[in-house]
């Protein structure tokens, strides 16, 4: 899967904020922490930074999210009800359908379907709190 990674300048579509609460699946910090993460993952671990593919978003996301709240990590993502990466892919396409991100013809959401397993890659992220 491929995105076009790029700026959209001060006067946007829709503010993410606004686009989570109008679709109500995700808390819309999920919605700006997977547009953080696009950026991210453009800089550190692609060679194109234009292009992302689905899966290495998903790897940028889990990176960004181990950096940024280590042990907390999976925690954090379920409170937002992120809870797999098919949920990261979710949220790529209802940035795609707001002209938020671009998306390649031969793409797909299934692109996201099982990249990792959220209580292999966050292990031992929220043993420690209940209600993960």
């Amino acid at each position: 899967m491929v995105y076009f990674y790029g700026l959209c300048g001060k006067k946007m579509k829709k503010n993410l904020e606004k686009i989570a609460r109008e679709d109500g699946r995700y808390d819309p910090r999920a919605i700006k922490f997977v547009y953080e993460a696009l950026g991210y993952t453009a800089k550190k671990l692609t060679t194109e930074p234009a292009h992302v593919t689905g899966q290495k978003l998903c790897q940028g996301l889990k990176k960004l999210a181990l950096k940024k709240w280590g042990r907390l990590a999976k925690l954090v993502l379920n409170s937002w009800n992120v809870k797999t990466t098919r949920d990261f892919g979710e949220i790529v396409y209802l940035m795609i359908k707001h002209k938020w991100m671009s998306v390649q013809p031969t793409d797909s959401i299934d692109d996201f379907d099982n990249v990792y397993d959220f209580n292999t890659a966050f292990k031992n992220t929220s043993n420690s709190k209940n209600g993960g």
